[in-house]
């Protein structure tokens, strides 16, 4: 039987998109705002676009949503994925328009990207080069070299480096997927990333943290 994903709906997201995705890779996927949904799935999604504290409002403004999130991904251990500015929020605090707490799941910050070379425009968009820092689950049958698709002008800067699983270079390195234990998150978009995408979002339904 796949596995019950609850897509969270926050008022931030390219959710159909999402959705689409974890469809065709397998998954059971479950569109919602409700905490008691999201507390029962087997696995967790929290998407993400737009900027760093109105998407943090939005989540926090669904009662209850977060203290489910704590419960099943921290002290349940189910496998969490954060897509782009939902992986941002796992950070401890986001420095976009000023400072605004995140989950401190991972612990760091997001800051805005700044090229070395100045003809680099910020926002950074399309496809570009991931280089994996270890050996993950997340990134089992991608090749090196693989491409994804980005659209972000801020990254996440972890505080421990072994929280960085993959990398990617725009005028610097910058994080592209950060993970510890049950947690991942992108900063890609899977669900726009073609085969790749669709080889990650098969990896995190078949992940067993």
């Amino acid at each position: 039987m796949a596995a019950t994903v609850a897509l969270i709906d926050y008022g931030s997201g390219n959710l159909r998109s999402a959705e689409k995705a974890l469809s065709r890779a397998g998954g059971n996927v479950v569109l919602t705002c409700d905490p008691d949904v999201a507390g029962n799935a087997d696995r967790i999604v929290l998407p993400g676009v737009g900027a760093f504290g109105d998407c943090m409002q939005g989540l926090s403004s669904i009662p209850g949503m977060i203290a489910a999130l704590q419960e099943s991904v921290l002290r349940r251990g189910v496998p969490f994925l954060g897509i782009c500015v939902g992986m941002q929020l796992l950070a401890s605090v986001g420095r976009e328009f000023g400072d605004h707490a995140g989950l401190d799941w991972i612990a760091g910050e997001v800051d805005r990207l700044s090229p070395a070379d100045p003809l680099l425009k910020v926002p950074h968009m399309g496809w570009n080069e991931l280089a994996v820092a270890r050996p993950h689950p997340l990134f089992a049958n991608i090749a090196p070299g693989a491409h994804a698709y980005f659209v972000h002008s801020y990254a996440v800067k972890p505080r421990d480096p072994a929280h960085v699983l993959a990398s990617s270079d725009y005028g610097g390195a910058f994080a592209a997927a950060v993970g510890r234990d049950n947690i991942v998150g992108t900063q890609f978009h899977p669900e726009k990333s073609q085969a790749v995408g669709l080889t990650l979002l098969g990896n995190f339904l078949a992940w067993r943290p």
